[in-house]
């Protein structure tokens, strides 16, 4: 059955012929003889399309029309009359009727109106879904989160986003924080200007100040010509400093000038250049605990720590794994009818995700890749989150957490090609531990 079509006339003849060639072609119907009971029924259930005649009983077809657009605007409202004019049609356009028809008319024409009327209306909601869908991928591209820490979140990003003051995103790894600068970037005035990403983790601590601020020719063995820094092609824009706790000691001053002053001289160059640059910086360690340790210079950090935004880890937000989950599905395009079973999804909801959202969606991808069925069972899942039984003895809890811990540096290290660098700054750890953990656990990478 097609849309539901109020129709609205005391003439019961005409009444029931409209009725009979609306539900003839399709629509479902509800018809009234007066004004007042026709805007209760409404009121109880706004219906796509109103037909309504302009003189009743009890009222008024235009006064109809005044009260319909009141309670629901987008509703479709046709009115027709026996005594028409062209100045009464202006009228009903103005108020905000669909179309006006003189009678007599022939019916075909009518439910050729009325199906005129379904697919203006489809297509303005198609049109207000769309800009929707555009404006949540706009403003939070690929964030899931309906928890309430999410959403306070989300709050802060929209408050910062217009202004031009420094943010520093905190979170562990895995938790989004280059998604959250992205959507700062790209919702402020600045983002018609570059966006430009350093990884301080993954530049090698000789290379990274001529990374930053670029290098004159001849500067060092190798420089054959002039190259602009991050900061320059930032220039008008937004540089986002990622790891920056990473940063070593030595570039971690000519960055406080760059923010105290916007200015900076390239590798071997003698001339100063000014930069107009947004800076957003992010971190998955504690720097409060790394300017104590004299790892982080505590100016820096002042100059950093304008406007914190704390990513919640995935633990923390469990309420939005189901949201995840259904996402990693669409986003990868790997669904095609694949579900999680409701056990599969409660241990899902269970586990502690050292790597958060980054790793339930190699999760999900591994599920959905190694999977026969259209269902995700419990037995699909890893062992680390469903540990199986061997011997009728469940496996020890520091089994499980030691499994977990060696799966994800395994992934991490794939992710990284084997960059142990950046493989520890994503992990939280520093290098040697991480070596220490691959020996442990035998990996070779």
């Amino acid at each position: 059955m097609k849309e539901m079509v109020l129709l609205i006339e005391d003439e019961k003849l005409m009444r029931v012929t409209l009725e009979d060639a609306l539900k003839s072609a399709g629509y479902g119907v509800s018809s009234y003889e007066a004004g007042a009971e026709a805007l209760e029924a409404f009121k109880e259930n706004p219906y796509a399309v109103v037909v309504t005649d302009v003189r009743l009983p009890d009222a008024d077809g235009h006064d109809i029309l005044r009260e319909i657009m009141s309670i629901k605007s987008d509703s479709q409202v046709i009115l027709m009359t026996a005594f028409g004019t062209i100045k009464d049609a202006v009228d009903a356009i103005k108020l905000g009727a669909f179309d006006y028809i003189t009678k007599p008319f022939a019916l075909d024409e009518f439910l050729m109106l009325v199906e005129r009327a379904l697919e203006v209306k489809g297509l303005r909601d198609d049109n207000i879904r769309l800009k929707k869908d555009l404006s949540k991928c706009y403003c939070f591209p690929n964030i899931v989160g309906e928890s309430e820490a999410m959403k306070k979140v989300f709050s802060l990003v929209e408050k910062v986003s217009g202004t031009d003051s420094t943010v520093l995103i905190l979170g562990e790894s895995g938790t989004g924080k280059e998604l959250i600068a992205t959507t700062i970037h790209y919702q402020s005035k600045r983002k018609d200007k570059p966006l430009i990403k350093v990884n301080s983790a993954a530049i090698p601590e000789g290379l990274i100040e001529s990374e930053l601020f670029g290098y004159e020719k001849g500067a060092f063995t190798g420089a054959l010509k002039r190259k602009p820094g991050r900061f320059e092609l930032a220039d008008k824009g937004t540089i986002f400093l990622d790891e920056i706790g990473d940063l070593p000691l030595s570039t971690q001053s000519k960055l406080l000038r760059v923010i105290q002053e916007r200015t900076f001289e390239r590798v071997g160059g003698t001339e100063s250049l000014s930069v107009d640059v947004r800076i957003i910086a992010a971190t998955n360690k504690n720097l409060e605990q790394e300017v104590k340790t004299k790892r982080f210079r505590e100016d820096l950090y002042y100059r950093l720590n304008v406007i914190p935004v704390t990513l919640p880890p995935l633990r923390e937000r469990r309420e939005d794994i189901p949201y995840l989950v259904d996402f990693f599905l669409e986003k990868k395009r790997l669904s095609k009818g694949i579900r999680f079973s409701k056990e599969a999804l409660d241990l899902l909801m269970k586990y502690d995700y050292p790597g958060n959202v980054r790793e339930l969606g190699n999760i999900i991808e591994r599920c959905v890749t190694l999977t026969a069925s259209d269902i995700i069972g419990k037995d699909d899942l890893p062992s680390f989150i469903a540990p199986k039984i061997d011997d009728n003895r469940q496996l020890s809890l520091s089994d499980v957490a030691a499994e977990a811990e060696k799966d994800y540096i395994i992934r991490v290290l794939k992710e990284t090609k084997g960059n142990k660098t950046r493989a520890a700054g994503m992990l939280g750890i520093s290098r040697k531990t991480l070596w220490e953990k691959m020996n442990s656990y035998r990996i070779e990478a």
